[in-house]
């Protein structure tokens, strides 16, 4: 028998979720650029991106060091608000050029000095942290510079996947509860499917971990520098996606 629109819809959230979830895993993150240009609402991706992020910190819990999270994490707070008043009065493709500025080149010199970081100390985090939280509120897209300023630290893979996972958390919960606040609700066939989406990005969050357990520490900043270059290409193609 021929698929109704319904379950091909279904079959559509089921398959973007678990890639999504999958692709965000690995790079850490992505995870709600890839279901937004799918067209996804953002209530839902909101939900999915914040299952995603608690898989990562519980999938990568033996890479977890609370006092890198909370230097990275807390001075962020002020700096975002601040980015998010120069984005009411500076053209929005502006912001999104400098961030190609920053991303691209970036990722290119991982690729020439893979072996070449930022020391790993209270300052560097702190300020790095503030740097990344302004551009975020800036522009309102965050993964790419999170990971960006993450990896340049050349951090173990699991304490750089569950730090991103930890990060984003706090900033998707905030995200959430303003979502709920504004009563936003899920229509009737994400809500009816909500436990199995939920288990999907489960599944592909696993998944996920069982390739980065493959890939080799000395070669997982390059493979996350990859996303991080397709992801300003992306920006220059299609800059009105973040």
């Amino acid at each position: 028998m021929p698929s109704t629109p319904a379950e091909v819809q279904f079959l559509h959230v089921l398959l973007t979720t678990l890639v999504a979830s999958g692709i965000g895993t690995i790079a850490g993150f992505g995870t709600s650029t890839i279901m937004v240009l799918a067209l996804m609402t953002l209530f839902f991706v909101g939900i999915m991106h914040w299952f995603g992020n608690i898989w990562k910190m519980l999938l990568f819990r033996r890479g977890t060091r609370w006092r890198l999270i909370l230097t990275f994490g807390i001075p962020g707070t002020i700096t975002s608000f601040l980015g998010a008043s120069i984005a009411l009065s500076m053209p929005q493709g502006i912001l999104l050029r400098v961030i190609d500025v920053f991303l691209m080149p970036y990722a290119l010199r991982v690729y020439l000095k893979p072996y070449h970081h930022l020391p790993e100390t209270t300052a560097t985090a702190v300020g790095s942290g503030a740097f990344y939280s302004f551009l975020a509120g800036a522009i309102g897209m965050g993964g790419e510079i999170r990971s960006a300023v993450l990896t340049s630290f050349n951090l173990h893979k699991a304490c750089y996947i569950s730090t991103a996972g930890a990060v984003a958390t706090t900033v998707d919960s905030a995200r959430l509860a303003t979502y709920l606040s504004r009563g936003v609700v899920l229509g009737s066939p994400l809500l009816s499917g909500i436990i199995i989406f939920i288990v999907a990005s489960l599944v592909g969050s696993y998944l996920g971990k069982r390739i980065v357990d493959k890939i080799p520490q000395e070669r997982f900043r390059m493979v996350v520098a990859t996303f991080i270059l397709v992801a300003g290409v992306r920006m220059t193609v299609i800059p009105s996606i973040i």
